[in-house]
């Protein structure tokens, strides 16, 4: 076995696919494929998966909500907001409706883990969400939150990467925030961008990777958070989240069983507050044309 190769796990059944990300010894680094997971193994636990497509298991594939939310993005930019002119007159005829321009909420989108975000950058750009991403390690989010929030002023802040319950937690206690590898990271991190904008519908915060401590997250100020029941999320979950976000309008509050029904997770891997969201229209939409 080798560096980059597809690999699970015997003593676990096999239930989750990995790539080997680094061998030190007879010991193997592992990152999960679509689960936001970083494990470690002995080689002999291994079992390689050379059966599958290699394609399916490098982020090639795509979410199953990801067309349905494309094509709602669309219809959100192409709908008008009224459904007539209200300022004609009885019996004149009706003025030509001028054409709107979307203006998505921003994203500002922290991980602790270059591949994913990558991943994430990616699927951003194809649902047309506005969003600048960073790789920052989940101890020094906070500092970096500092730095970028005033820089950057986004609508909606995701940050994520990779949490845990540790296995020898004291007496198993999952209330406690030193029971978790990253969880007090996101706390602070979510503290930092309070204090930045204390208003939930100004910037919506959404906060924690696998297994995090939910309760932590939306005590500190996070709109949505993982891990309700401590399990694993899916890689783009909280992006799901942030695009939801970005194009409901500031008018209305997302659904919040809607859009955690769409994540791979389900309200076991995710949940929130309601909140507003962040998309708006402006008029009238410039067409320029084409220089010769």
């Amino acid at each position: 076995m080798k560096q980059g190769d597809l690999v699970t796990r015997k003593s676990y059944g096999g239930d989750i696919v990995f790539k080997i990300q680094e061998i030190r010894q007879q010991q193997a680094v592992l990152r999960g494929v679509e689960l936001r997971l970083l494990a470690d193994a002995p080689l002999p636990d291994l079992e390689p998966m050379p059966q599958l497509d290699p394609f399916q298991y490098l982020g090639l594939i795509r979410p199953k909500w990801l067309d349905a939310m494309r094509r709602t993005n669309a219809s959100q930019s192409q709908a008008s907001p009224n459904a007539a002119d209200s300022s004609t007159a009885p019996g004149a005829a009706p003025k030509s409706r001028p054409t709107y321009f979307d203006v998505p909420g921003k994203v500002l989108h922290l991980d602790g883990d270059p591949v994913y975000l990558r991943k994430c950058m990616v699927l951003y750009g194809e649902l047309r969400v506005p969003a600048e991403g960073f790789y920052v390690t989940e101890a020094h989010m906070a500092d970096a939150l500092y730095r970028l929030l005033p820089q950057i002023q986004p609508d909606i802040v995701v940050v994520t990467g990779h949490d845990g319950l540790l296995k020898h937690r004291s007496r198993g206690d999952i209330t406690s925030l030193s029971s978790y590898k990253n969880s007090h990271n996101f706390v602070n991190a979510v503290h930092a961008a309070r204090q930045y904008e204390k208003n939930r519908d100004a910037l919506t915060i959404i906060a924690g990777a696998c297994q995090s401590h939910f309760e932590a997250l939306l005590q500190a100020g996070a709109n949505y958070a993982s891990s309700p029941a401590r399990v694993l999320i899916h890689a783009l979950d909280p992006l799901c989240i942030a695009a939801k976000v970005a194009f409901t309008p500031i008018r209305d509050t997302v659904n919040i069983v809607d859009v955690i029904g769409l994540t791979h997770s389900g309200l076991e891997g995710l949940g929130g507050i309601e909140s507003r969201g962040s998309y708006r229209r402006g008029v009238p939409k410039i067409q320029h044309a084409n220089q010769t």
